[in-house]
């Protein structure tokens, strides 16, 4: 079997599982945020049930409209402090964690070979430490609360290998980028992405996080890497729980075997409206921004603000352009604070935000107006993802974002270290 289905048999308390069969699952770890948390509760309580399955497994996160942008917002996150403290689960609370997907995983809540779901559909992005992670409704969720349990369909699984040495100033948000367009955002529906080879072997574990996190934009079920020395190293320092990794087996069977080679892999750009609406970024080199924004769930981490620094160090935002960069948590915001990346941004004319979701989904800060145009290093660019739905979404790297943002207009980062 390959990792997917071996995890799915080890929750479902089976030898083996295949593609298509329907299996009762035990769930390790539950997510919820702030967004959809509240309806998950609401939810439990016309269940019926008193107590929450496993209060341990359950992690809350305030992290989309962090600090409340409204009274609204303000509700949500009571209704979530409540019943936290009701159930005793754990609740990271505004200024405790930040973004949800990184928060569970800088804190040891994903383990190599558990089952985790989330209320959030990038919850896959936890497969970069090896386990099946994935996202669910909220309603779903609450029967999750009452019983720590799932039904899931088994999914087939596609093997997407990866070779070659990237470029400098090429990264793992390129590569991504590149299969999501040769796989299509509906390529991969309700299967495994399970990525192997060299490249993907050499990324640490903040360049994983990001293949993994993309692969719901492919529509796929969830991402999944083989855990190996260097994921196991980093869940053991942020964890004294026992974990039980898994990999797939060397005659593992897979739908489909997908090859990449890298070597010539140039940036990559998202275009608006769709996430598979890739090309390379030579081919779009020159469109103006209004702004760029570096951050989120998918490039917000300490390895993506060091590569947007190296560019923007003793350089200037373009004037009329914003460039804002949200720290993916409290953690990166104090590890940035410490090795001077904010004091570059804030030097470059940057604006550093409080970590959050916000500008990402559009929700809380830096929200687009008609007929403007924004660079982000987030994973959607659907119409009125950041605000107006005149509006444009060009997704690229944190590199390509920080060139683009010092010379108004998408611009290939190697190009402009080159010229340094």
């Amino acid at each position: 079997m390959n990792i997917s289905e071996k995890i799915l048999a080890l929750a479902s308390g089976r030898e083996e599982v295949a593609p298509g069969e329907i299996v009762d699952a035990r769930v390790n770890v539950a997510m919820v945020n702030e967004i959809t948390g509240p309806l998950a509760i609401e939810a439990f309580r016309k269940i019926g049930v008193k107590r929450v399955w496993d209060k341990d497994g359950i992690v809350m996160v305030l992290d989309h409209q962090v600090p409340a942008d409204s009274v609204e917002s303000a509700i949500l996150h009571k209704i979530m402090r409540e019943f936290a403290k009701e159930q005793g689960t754990r609740l990271y609370d505004v200024g405790q964690g930040g973004v949800c997907h990184q928060v569970m995983m800088e804190k040891g809540h994903v383990r190599p070979g558990e089952l985790i779901v989330g209320a959030d559909s990038h919850t896959c992005t936890y497969g970069a430490l090896g386990a099946f992670a994935t996202g669910i409704g909220s309603t779903e969720m609450a029967a999750v609360f009452a019983t720590g349990k799932i039904w899931l369909r088994v999914p087939s699984t596609i093997l997407v290998h990866v070779t070659g040495r990237l470029q400098r100033f090429v990264t793992p948000k390129d590569v991504i980028l590149m299969i999501v367009g040769e796989i299509g955002a509906d390529g991969a529906i309700y299967k495994a992405l399970e990525f192997a080879g060299p490249t993907v072997e050499g990324m640490s574990v903040s360049g994983r996080m990001t293949l993994c996190n993309m692969a719901v934009e492919m529509g796929a079920k969830t991402g999944i890497i083989n855990p190996d020395e260097a994921s196991i190293a980093y869940v053991e320092s942020r964890t004294s729980k026992p974990i039980n990794p898994l990999r797939s087996d060397p005659d593992a069977e897979y739908e489909e075997r997908l090859e990449f080679e890298v070597s010539s892999l140039e940036p990559q750009v998202a275009c608006p409206h769709a996430v598979d609406n890739v090309k390379p970024v030579s081919e779009v080199e020159g469109t103006p921004v209004d702004q760029a924004f570096i951050g989120s769930c998918t490039n917000g981490r300490t390895e993506d603000l060091a590569v947007a620094a190296a560019i923007l160090k003793g350089r200037r935002v373009k004037e009329g352009v914003r460039l804002l960069v949200t720290p993916a948590s409290q953690e990166v915001y104090l590890e940035a604070l410490k090795l001077g990346l904010l004091e570059v941004f804030v030097k470059a004319g940057a604006y550093v935000c409080n970590p959050t979701c916000g500008a990402c989904f559009g929700g809380h800060m830096g929200l687009l107006a008609p007929g403007e145009t924004c660079i982000s290093s987030s994973n959607r660019n659907f119409v009125g993802r950041m605000g107006s739905p005149e509006a444009s979404i060009y997704l690229a790297s944190p590199a390509t974002v920080a060139a683009s943002a010092v010379t108004g207009e998408i611009t290939d980062p190697r190009r402009l270290m080159a010229e340094a």
